[in-house]
């Protein structure tokens, strides 16, 4: 009897959260027909017993009272623009891969009422070849959210690619060593900042591009009490590394947008005339930087170090 009690107040609840929404609302007399279709026995009372439990336990069942009640799941779960959100997402990401996709999918189709399904079909375009296939990535980031959270050190392999496409471990296979401070989310990828031994400072991973890591049983070293993460995304994490500068551009008023998109709309800015701008910016000045600047055909006014390096890039590429 006890068992079959459980397995009513289970089967109570998977009716509500795949047969019930705002708009479609159950009464008693359909959870009973759903309950016999199942072979268990119930009646009006044992159901509202059920759901009485089931609203003390935190599920979120709205009852519209009248003479004859109403149950439907409320808010408390994902509402449906939410999940089609979360599924634009999961088809949109690089990181994640096709199969992994269609699982999360899958998962996500499974918070919305059987009414609601039909509507999950998206129509997002994604560029396919991008998706990866390899999904140790998932598990690399998995293990240094775990190195976070228990401040220890992590040790993994780094790699790149030749021009054969061919993935080459850099520094002949070399085992960095890790004290990870968090992690980023920057183009579609994952990132772990932290103190590199290696480096002897503060840098930057990409998640999908480490191999074999592995917690060490080492407590990691503490960021900084100067470390500020959010300054380190604004300037170093845009992959320009190199030491942090006050420059100032300038920039056709077409790219006011462009600036904005990399800086941020906080910005510091000033009309120059009717077809320019400048921007003071804090940022790492290197290649990178620099070659951004060159494929936006800006200018650099200051300071004149910077001008200066600018100048030899430009002389090179003509």
């Amino acid at each position: 009897m006890e068992k079959e009690k459980k397995s009513r107040i289970l089967y109570v609840k998977k009716f509500l959260e795949e047969q019930t929404d705002e708009t479609h609302q159950a009464t008693l007399n359909d959870i009973l027909e759903y309950l016999n279709g199942e072979e268990i026995t119930a009646n009006r009372r044992t159901v509202m017993l059920d759901i009485e439990m089931l609203i003390g336990s935190g599920l979120d069942v709205v009852v519209n009272r009248s003479t004859q009640n109403r149950y439907f799941i409320g808010s408390g779960r994902l509402e449906l623009p939410e999940i089609k959100l979360l599924i634009d997402a999961v088809q949109a990401s690089r990181f994640i891969s096709h199969k992994k996709s269609e699982t999360l999918i899958e998962k996500l189709t499974g918070f919305a009422s059987r009414y609601q399904a039909g509507e999950l079909r998206r129509h997002l375009y994604t560029d396919k070849l991008v998706k990866p296939e390899n999904e140790q990535a998932y598990i690399t980031v998995d293990l240094l959210h775990t190195a976070i959270n228990r401040r220890q050190k992590v040790h993994f392999k780094y790699f790149e690619y030749t021009p054969e496409k061919e993935k080459l471990y850099k520094h002949g296979g070399q085992t960095y060593e890790l004290s990870p401070y968090g992690m980023m989310w920057n183009g579609d990828h994952y990132y772990v900042v932290g103190y590199s031994k290696h480096h002897g400072k503060a840098a930057t991973f990409r998640v999908d591009r480490i191999a074999e890591p592995k917690l060490v049983k080492k407590p990691a070293a503490a960021p900084p009490s100067d470390f500020d993460m959010a300054f380190y995304t604004r300037s170093v994490f845009q992959m320009y590394d190199g030491p942090i500068q006050s420059v100032t551009l300038l920039c056709p008023n077409y790219h006011m947008k462009t600036v904005i998109d990399k800086f941020g709309e906080d910005v510091q800015t000033a009309v120059t005339d009717d077809d320019h701008f400048t921007a003071s910016v804090e940022v790492a000045v290197s290649p990178t930087f620099l070659g951004w600047m060159f494929a936006n055909r800006m200018k650099i006014l200051a300071p004149e170090d910077v001008v200066n390096q600018y100048r030899t890039l430009l002389h090179g590429a003509t």
